[in-house]
């Protein structure tokens, strides 16, 4: 067994069992999932971090198979909700629904929406009017829903993944800034290889699709995500992802030159925050027993991404936020490593 100063052998001895777990979970979603290996350490990343994801593809990448095999494999109760144009907040929330008793006399019972689940899939979330779209992310923030001036908690684990459609399509509403910084990670889901696409040919078009064992009840990945939290990072980390961020201000002082007529706005604190989080169980699931500058690096892109608002100009010369938080985490790596 690993000893570190900083964990006690408890500790060490839980995130072994992480790792095993977190291995085991790989080969049961494999069994269905070609491929699609990043997405899939990201997905876990987020769910051990207690974080949100927002996953960006094209139709047919399997997504929603990977998130309802996912629930499957951990044991967690699953429920997709398809955003429309014409759908409501109570529609998501629930609603109280008028009931006659027993006895005759009528009562109202809170009749919950599809949103109490442990994973909860938000489909194309972004063709929901703004006001079904806060319901949501209201949901995501508290971990609670008030209908009817009635609050009732939302069970822990509670993980988030909301696919968006491309904003140029027609009945879209774009998310706003403040709403997109309540997701983690934007993980972006790529067509398969040509060797991936046949295996799924060959996998996919039989008369049966494989169980998945149970790797994971919903009280160990609660007791998981606590054990990430107490994963020790180290000063010179702390002080790395908050310069990183900050280098993605353009009206700040530490802003490059060359970023400043590329960015409109730049990342929240929030941002330090998810970087830490996710380097975090990024070093618990992967072997790390402390948060080292690779694990920051490899989820600067889904944390950064998505917050980093690119002007009209990084447009029109084809640079988009990813490539911009590329080359700052190069710069700054280059740099902390003299």
């Amino acid at each position: 067994m690993v000893s570190h100063p900083d964990l006690n052998d408890d500790d060490v001895q839980k995130l072994d069992r992480l790792r095993e777990s977190y291995r085991r979970l790989q080969g049961e979603l494999g069994k269905v999932i070609i491929g699609q290996r990043e997405t899939i350490e990201r997905l876990a990343i987020c769910l051990f971090a207690r974080g949100h994801a927002l996953l960006m593809g094209v139709p047919g990448l399997a997504k929603t198979l990977l998130v309802s095999r996912l629930a499957e494999a951990v044991s967690l109760q699953f429920s997709r909700i398809q955003f429309t144009p014409d759908l409501m907040p109570m529609d998501i929330t629930g609603t109280d629904i008028l009931q006659e008793a027993a006895d005759g006399r009528r009562e109202f019972h809170f009749v919950r929406g599809p949103v109490f689940a442990n994973i909860v899939l938000a489909d194309e979330i972004n063709r929901a009017p703004p006001k079904t779209q806060a319901a949501m992310l209201e949901a995501m923030q508290e971990q609670k829903v008030t209908v009817v001036g009635k609050t009732s908690r939302l069970e822990p684990p509670f993980f988030v993944l909301a696919t968006q459609n491309p904003v140029e399509q027609e009945g879209t509403y774009p998310l706003p800034e403040a709403q997109l910084d309540r997701f983690m990670f934007l993980i972006e889901v790529d067509y398969p290889s040509e060797e991936e696409e046949v295996m799924i040919a060959r996998t996919t078009t039989g008369d049966t699709l494989p169980e998945l064992n149970h790797v994971l009840t919903a009280a160990e990945i609660i007791d998981f995500q606590q054990l990430v939290r107490r994963v020790p990072v180290p000063d010179h980390i702390y002080q790395f992802a908050a310069k990183l961020v900050r280098r993605t201000r353009p009206q700040g002082t530490t802003a490059p030159d060359w970023l400043k007529p590329l960015v409109s706005w730049g990342a929240g604190p929030r941002a330090v925050q998810y970087l830490i989080l996710g380097a975090k169980s990024r070093a618990a699931l992967t072997g790390g027993y402390m948060v080292r500058l690779e694990d920051i690096a490899a989820v600067a892109a889904p944390v950064l991404t998505h917050r980093v608002l690119t002007t009209f100009t990084a447009q029109a010369e084809g640079i988009d936020a990813r490539r911009i938080v590329e080359r700052l985490v190069a710069e700054a790596l280059a740099e902390q490593n003299g």
